[in-house]
């Protein structure tokens, strides 16, 4: 029987993973949720409806209060010796995900308390396997293939996030002797495949957030030339991936990309965006450098819901490789599917969001 433990609850990848593990052939004895006192009502709330929706009894999902920056996770003497007795599964997700995040904040979040998750699990008894939920991007500024089993760089970063998950991961790495662990890196992470519903427009959504604000115009734009690839990958594929790598001894110390095998330009993305959400494709090309000038204005961020750091990401040129996450996800027939394949899905649930939203903007 496995008893398994999450930070990062009740986040979205962690919400969502929790429901593969518990569809997972291996029993689930208990199922302790680390999460901030700063969203305890959110925790209770995902909680309660996670047991309405599984097939995981009540007295088995346990919220644990907690703080990863802090020391043994700001848990009482009492409550560290039971989980580390107890806990044979450790996913760690909690982390500031944010590309716009100052520095400080994301070094204390990301990389301190992923060191103190890794302290506090050295002293574990039962601890089987851990895995480290980092990010295809902590190859930062580098360009060409990227390999899973490299790591080690100075091509610098595109923002603090990826610089501190980077850190994070060579934390990870230098455990390994101690700790049986695996590196679970996705790209881009957007919606469900099958529904689209996700909790977090960030990422590819702010292409549809700026198309949105362009609908009106009569030639719809594109911008640049959009040779770079952007790898996306839905919510599920990167939940059931890990849920099934945590249960298979020949994943510990390894580590894998749960990438897009073959993803699409930005210019191919910009126009499939263009065509699903506007019914229409761009008329015409402005410069790259005009996209960056009109951002770098707060009020068409503000309006167009987009980070200005999003767009390095159109002028990265890096490949991710992913020889070992197909290789050990073949028997379990699990891949990433062509994002043409989904890409209606993200977008209906995209456009009821917004008329629900602005329906409730208008009865307020």
């Amino acid at each position: 029987m496995a008893v398994y433990m999450l930070t990062g609850f009740p986040g979205y990848l962690a919400t969502n993973l929790i429901k593969e593990i518990s569809n997972q052939k291996a029993p689930i004895e208990r199922l302790y949720l680390l999460y901030h006192p700063s969203v305890k009502k959110t925790a209770d709330f995902e909680r309660d409806r996670l047991v309405k929706e599984s097939y995981l009894a009540e007295e088995d999902v346990q919220l644990i209060e907690g703080d990863i920056t802090k020391r043994c996770l700001g848990l009482s003497s009492s409550q560290s010796s039971s989980l580390l007795a107890e806990v044979t599964h450790f996913f760690h997700l909690a982390a500031l995900y944010d590309l716009a995040a100052p520095f400080l904040p994301s070094w204390r979040i990301n990389v301190d308390g992923t060191r103190n998750v890794l302290q506090w699990l050295e002293h574990s008894g039962n601890l089987q396997h851990f895995i480290y939920f980092s990010s295809a991007f902590v190859s930062g500024k580098r360009a060409g293939k990227i390999f899973e089993e490299e790591l080690k760089h100075h091509e610098g970063f595109k923002n603090h996030y990826e610089y501190t998950k980077y850190e994070a991961e060579r934390l990870v790495q230098q455990y390994r002797a101690l700790i049986p662990s695996t590196i679970i890196r996705p790209g881009i992470v957007a919606g469900h495949s099958q529904t689209g519903e996700t909790m977090k427009f960030d990422g590819p959504y702010f292409i549809l957030n700026l198309l949105h604000l362009l609908r009106n115009l009569p030639l719809i734009p594109a911008f640049g030339r959009g040779e770079v690839y952007i790898n996306i990958v839905p919510q599920d594929y990167v939940t059931k991936a890990a849920a099934y790598l945590a249960h298979n001894k020949p994943s510990i110390h390894k580590t894998y990309h749960l990438t897009d095998p073959h993803p699409y330009t930005a210019h191919d993305l910009y126009h499939l965006f263009t065509k699903h959400y506007l019914g229409r494709e761009p008329a015409i090309n402005l410069p790259l450098p005009f996209a960056q000038s009109a951002l770098s204005l707060k009020s068409i961020r503000r309006l167009a819901g987009v980070q200005k750091q999003a767009l390095a990401y159109f002028t990265c040129e890096s490949e991710y490789q992913q020889e070992q996450a197909l290789a050990d996800l073949n028997d379990a027939r699990i891949s990433c599917p062509d994002l043409k394949s989904y890409l209606p899905a993200l977008v209906e649930y995209y456009s009821h969001q917004r008329k629900d939203a602005h329906k409730h903007l208008a009865i307020l």
